[in-house]
């Protein structure tokens, strides 16, 4: 799934591959999917982008937003991006794939769920998506101590989990369930601690850890449970995934707990992470 580190990675790799580029063909739903989404009749972004440049690609919080001249493609968590040299085979099987007049190209494709959204610029109302681009990221400077304390003190925030304070309700767009393990295990809080337990250090360590995990998972290519524009797994490797349940936590020994939680997973070391 994308979440800040991957929209960041995806997006720097589509500046260098593909800006500057002109669209030559697209194809939609050559493989249809009811979780594909789309906020237009999906043959209608042929008219939309055809004969068009691309001009830049932006991150935004879990999204990757790429301009077209007065028109953006926009792709959700859920969306795997791939790009396609000139002697390389196209894939079978798509919800969309924008071909170039260099015979290049770059697919999406969606496994479970993922939006991939055609709009002219400004005229995209999802609320989401309007949140994240007036949310302040945590990997910039503007994320601060005091802005994090705005976070923690919102109404209700004192019932809730670590989980639901960081990973629900946009409160950090783009910070979702995958990058939460790391940063909960580097600041040593359980999940489901809850917030009205945190102690003033506890608060210290996550802030601490929001900012220098999802900027080191940035700096290293992304998650390693997670794929790059082509088709490699992230440099980063994670410390509670599914890749290392079971196994022993590379601090103390203990083997990784992996427990359903929130309606989805949470990893964690019942050792460092007490409750």
């Amino acid at each position: 799934m994308i979440e800040i580190p991957e929209a960041n990675v995806l997006s720097m790799q589509l500046n260098k591959t593909v800006t500057g580029k002109r669209i030559n063909n697209v194809t939609t739903l050559q493989s249809p999917h009811k979780f594909a989404w789309f906020n237009k009749d999906p043959q209608n972004y042929k008219n939309m982008l055809i004969g068009k440049v691309i001009t830049k690609t932006e991150a935004v919080a879990g999204y990757v937003e790429i301009t077209i001249e007065d028109v953006v493609l926009l792709f959700g968590d859920g969306v795997n991006l791939k790009y396609h040299g000139i002697e390389d085979k196209r894939p079978q099987k798509h919800q969309l794939l924008v071909e170039f007049d260099d015979f290049t190209a770059i697919s999406a494709s969606v496994q479970m769920y993922g939006g991939l959204w055609c709009f002219n610029i400004r005229e995209f109302d999802n609320s989401y998506y309007l949140h994240a681009k007036e949310s302040i990221s945590p990997i910039s400077g503007e994320f601060n101590r005091e802005y994090f304390n705005t976070i923690l003190s919102a109404p209700k925030a004192e019932k809730l989990s670590a989980k639901a304070l960081l990973a629900t309700e946009q409160r950090i767009p783009g910070l979702g369930n995958g990058t939460l393990q790391d940063i909960l295990f580097n600041s040593k809080i359980h999940p489901k601690k809850k917030v009205s337990s945190f102690t003033e250090d506890n608060k210290d360590n996550i802030f601490n850890s929001i900012k220098s995990t999802l900027k080191e998972m940035t700096q290293q290519g992304g998650r390693d449970t997670e794929k790059d524009l082509f088709g490699n797994p992230g440099g980063y490797i994670t410390k509670l995934s599914k890749n290392t349940a079971n196994k022993p936590c590379k601090i103390c020994g203990t083997p990784i707990i992996k427990e359903a939680y929130m309606g989805g997973s949470i990893y964690y070391c019942p050792k460092c992470q007490k409750i």
